[in-house]
This record gives structure tokens, C-alpha cells and sequence, in this order.
């Protein structure tokens, strides 16, 4: 296999998968396990989202959360934001790093955002002009790209259009999401190969759900087409709001297992993963899905 010698890990356990758990995490939590985290080394860590309280309640204390972290030199801290006033408010904050979430779907972006598609290109790239004006990082997601759970199949050629535009607007990176959990090895080609034909491969990341139990063979295939920046969530946090009871996120520690077997470097120190997903296991009121985690916690009992 042609594996790259490093790669980087985005972590998105405070954000993604937070948001998706019924339990609310008080502000002193989350800022403590962000500062776990943050010692456990990794390169960007998505630590929350400045949208409304009434859709995402466990991201209404954003703004509290970023000014109690301990910013680690070498880490990029990031929120996502839905619009303009999303992007003034995480501004005030103090943040300098955003993302924006498009769809590659038609439905899917109706239903998420009541925008179509063009309609939220047209909002996110006001969002990145005054992003880039305002000297902030901008990444972006392109979610459904892999299969939507309303119209089924996504055609890679629309994901490569509309990752190319995200680009065009100002995003430094698209990060390729498979949402519902449904991407197999067998799909990863054809979706970065029609990425790669409007984005240079070092600016397309991958984000992929463990809903059907192929996000390491997805990352495994990616890593042979030259892929080298992945998402991933501590424990696994997060469930797939589309398939309720199934596990969500791809787990970081199985993740970075694989990652360290294969002798690739992701300078992200295993032992303080663990307690940071040990930490936060104990303030959202059930297990952690992740298999090495759940291992390494039956081994240590």
C-alpha cells in the first residue's frame, strides 16, 4: 500500500459528538475535557458550534466554553457556525478558526438547514468573505457525500462540484462526510477521485461514521489513494441521529490503533486519550462505544 509517513487527526469529540448526546455536559466539563485533549497532542480540535440553543442545546454555551479552555501552541481550536450572525458571535468569542457545513444532497440539505443547496452557497460564502476578512481560518464540510437517508444515492460528481466551490469561496480544507454511517470501501475511490478532480488532495479531508463498522476499512482505503487528514471523535462520542441506538463517530483511539500499527505517525499520545475519554464517559451517562477503548478498559478493571 502507498501510506503517507503522517497523518492528521481532527478531533471532534467536543462538537460532533456532544451534540448528539441527550445528556447535557455542564461548561466546567467540557472544558476539561478539552484541556485532556489538548494534552493528548492533537493538531485541531473542534471544541464547539454557535448556532441556536433551541435546535443544539448542548452547544448554547460555546462562547463560555472557548474563553475557559487552556489553548494549547500547536493546536487549532475550531467552532462551526451556520451563518453570519453564528460567525460574529464565535468572532466575539475569540475564535479564529471556523466551519461551515454544506450538503451534497438536495433533501438532506432542506431538511438540516431549510436551504437548498445553492441557496447555502450562497450564505457560506458571504460567511467565508467576512471570515477571511476578519483574518479567521475557514474549513468545510460536505456532508451526505456518501449516500443521503432520504434520497439513498449521491452521485460523486455532484460531491466534486460542490467541494470545489467550498474551495473557491475560501475553505482551506473540505472535510468529505459520510453522515448516516453508510460509505464501504468500494465507494471511498470514486468519491475522492471526483473530490481530487477540483481539490488538491492536500486540502481534502474524510469524516466517517462507524454506523455500519467500516470507518477504519474506509480509512484504510483512503490511506492508499493518498488521503492524509481524518475526523474522529474520543471514545467514539455520538451517536448517528439517523440510525438511533447505532454507534456514530469513528473512535479515535481505534483510529489511531490502527494508525500506529501501520507505523504512521498522528503525534497523538494514546494513554492521555484515554483519560480524556474516561473523563467524559463518567459525565454523559453511558458507555463509549469505542472497541479499543472498551478493551483497554476491561484490561486495566
Amino acid at each position: 500500500m502507498n501510506l503517507p509517513q503522517r497523518v492528521t487527526l481532527v478531533e471532534v469529540g467536543p462538537r460532533d459528538g456532544l451534540q448528539n448526546e441527550t445528556d447535557i455536559v455542564v461548561t466546567g466539563d467540557k472544558i476539561a475535557f478539552i484541556d485532556r485533549l489538548s494534552q493528548a497532542g492533537f493538531p485541531a480540535i473542534e471544541i464547539g458550534a454557535f448556532v441556536s440553543p433551541k435546535w443544539v442545546p448542548q452547544m448554547r454555551d460555546a462562547a463560555e466554553v472557548f474563553a475557559g479552555i487552556e489553548r494549547r501552541s500547536g493546536t487549532r481550536y475550531s467552532a462551526l457556525v451556520p451563518n453570519l450572525a453564528g460567525l460574529e458571535r464565535a468572532h466575539s468569542a475569540g475564535v479564529t478558526d471556523i466551519a461551515i457545513f454544506a450538503a451534497a444532497s438536495e433533501a438532506f440539505s432542506r431538511k438540516n438547514i431549510n436551504q437548498s443547496i445553492d441557496e447555502s452557497l450562497v450564505t457560506y460564502a458571504a460567511v467565508c468573505r467576512r471570515a477571511l476578512d476578519l483574518g479567521m481560518r475557514v474549513r468545510a464540510y460536505l456532508s451526505t457525500a456518501f449516500g443521503c437517508p432520504f434520497e439513498g444515492k449521491v452521485d460523486p460528481q455532484r460531491v466534486g462540484i460542490i467541494a470545489g466551490k467550498l474551495i473557491e469561496m475560501g475553505a482551506t480544507e473540505v472535510a468529505v462526510s459520510d453522515t448516516i454511517g453508510i460509505a464501504h470501501p468500494g465507494q471511498v475511490p470514486a468519491v475522492v477521485d471526483a473530490v481530487a478532480a477540483h481539490v488538491s488532495m492536500d486540502r481534502i479531508a474524510l469524516h466517517f461514521h462507524d454506523t455500519r463498522g467500516n470507518a477504519l476499512a474506509n480509512v484504510l482505503a483512503a490511506l492508499d489513494l493518498g488521503i492524509a487528514t481524518f475526523d474522529s471523535s474520543a471514545g467514539g462520542l455520538g451517536g448517528c441521529p439517523y440510525a438511533p441506538g447505532a454507534t456514530g463517530n469513528l473512535a479515535t483511539e481505534d483510529l489511531v490503533y490502527m494508525l500506529d500499527g501501520l507505523g504512521i505517525d498522528t503525534g497523538v499520545d494514546m494513554k492521555r486519550l484515554l483519560d480524556a475519554s474516561v473523563f467524559i464517559e463518567g459525565r454523559i451517562g453511558h458507555a463509549l462505544p469505542s472497541r479499543y477503548y472498551r478493551a483497554e478498559r476491561a484490561r486495566t478493571a
